[in-house]
């Protein structure tokens, strides 16, 4: 796995060339916190599906 470095520079390279500090600070966030639900999941503290569509239904209607 490359650096936290590296990642970064991969992550704004791909970026567009008009990005602006708010896109690429956006762009750093997301990835922050994806890879923190990655985490979570490989501890495997995650939520089971039908637990989410169990606390899901009081909001969401067919």
């Amino acid at each position: 796995m490359p650096k936290v470095k590296q990642q970064i520079i991969q992550i704004i390279q791909a970026l567009p060339e008009d990005v602006t500090v708010d896109d690429v600070m956006a762009e750093l966030y997301f990835k922050l916190q994806v890879d923190a639900g990655l985490k979570e999941l490989d501890e495997e503290k995650g939520i089971p599906h039908e637990e989410v569509e169990k606390r899901m239904s009081k909001w969401l209607t067919k």
